[in-house]
């Protein structure tokens, strides 16, 4: 066996078992064959054919073969929310405080978020026009944005955004990868009009005197405000879909789960030390519940896959195992 045949069963793994065990020599053949005389490893690309192929076999032997529509289907609603979120944000970035006050400033804008709010305007506009790569390509791009503004924060001494605000956009870009290529007309639009949405959102509450350009408010309103309208549309499509037996919304309700903690970890946070500090908790207790949001939310969908394999297993009668 040479090295190269050795390194792409090792990628098998991805696969079943059982699956491996029937076309695993068919499958390394292939890509040996394709493969040329030089070659000592496998391409980025066979590697991540053979995992997204093994990935596959194993949600089509739980029976969750629709849990990634669904997940693409919560990288749309993803996307839509880090979009408005990102417009809302851009609007009051450009309404710093007045000079006289001496609060610092990051140029002509209140903070370095400004630098992540214009970076997740450009994947809005992608999906409208090219969906699919380009627009994945931005949204990583905005994620890198969101990770730089600590960065620059911190080297030019100048104000950014709280890391609650910061850390919920991340992981909504997370989501926003999975979005679909083969989107219709009127879901294309959708991260425009998030867009849109947002900014006069926020050029309504500047122009009442609701908001002067900080973030402390979104911490009581904006993003918990978000975050339950983002819940109750998923619930409402989970609903909506399984009335037609369809399980996308349920799978993209549960990888909506994280983001949406994430957005009300402020108020989850007072709630743990008592409704009555819910605006104001310390410190540790939102690192804490970041950290149980972050690390419960993504288990919910490896232990939903579980279930329902578990489920598909389970015998019947006489008739033999369920169906899935």
């Amino acid at each position: 066996m040479t090295g190269l045949e050795r390194r792409y069963r090792r990628l098998l793994l991805a696969y079943p078992a059982d699956y491996r065990r029937d076309r695993g020599d068919e499958i390394v053949g292939t890509y040996l064959d394709l493969a040329g005389p030089e070659r000592r490893w496998p391409t980025l690309a066979d590697a991540a054919d053979l995992v997204r192929g093994g990935l596959r076999q194993r949600l089509r032997a739980a029976g969750a073969t629709d849990l990634v529509p669904g997940v693409r289907l919560a990288g749309l609603l993803a996307l839509v929310t880090a979009t408005f979120l990102a417009a809302f944000w851009a609007f009051v970035e450009q309404q710093p405080p007045p000079a006289e006050w001496g609060v610092p400033r990051f140029g002509p804008f209140v903070s370095t978020g400004v630098i992540a709010w214009f970076a997740w305007l450009v994947p809005a506009i992608l999906t409208l026009v090219a969906p699919g790569r380009p627009t994945r390509a931005a949204v990583a791009v905005a994620m890198l944005a969101t990770v730089a503004v600590p960065v620059v924060s911190l080297a030019g001494g100048v104000p950014r955004p709280p890391l609650y605000v910061l850390v919920p956009q991340f992981t909504l870009g997370v989501l926003a990868l999975a979005v679909s290529s083969r989107l219709p007309l009127p879901a294309r639009v959708l991260p425009i009009a998030a867009a849109v949405a947002g900014a006069g959102t926020a050029a309504y509450l500047v122009g009442h005197g609701s908001y002067w350009g900080w973030y402390g408010w979104t911490t009581e309103q904006l993003l918990p405000a978000v975050g339950g309208v983002l819940l109750a549309i998923a619930l409402l499509l989970a609903m909506g879909l399984a009335v037609r037996r369809d399980g996308r919304g349920g799978w993209a309700l549960a990888a909506l789960l994280t983001p949406v903690g994430l957005l009300n970890v402020h108020k989850l946070a007072g709630a743990v030390e008592g409704l009555h500090r819910a605006p104001n908790p310390t410190f540790p207790t939102l690192v804490a519940t970041a950290l149980m949001v972050g690390l419960l939310g993504p288990a919910v969908l490896p232990v939903a896959v579980a279930l329902r394999r578990r489920r598909g297993a389970e015998p019947t009668g006489p008739a033999g195992p369920a169906e899935p």
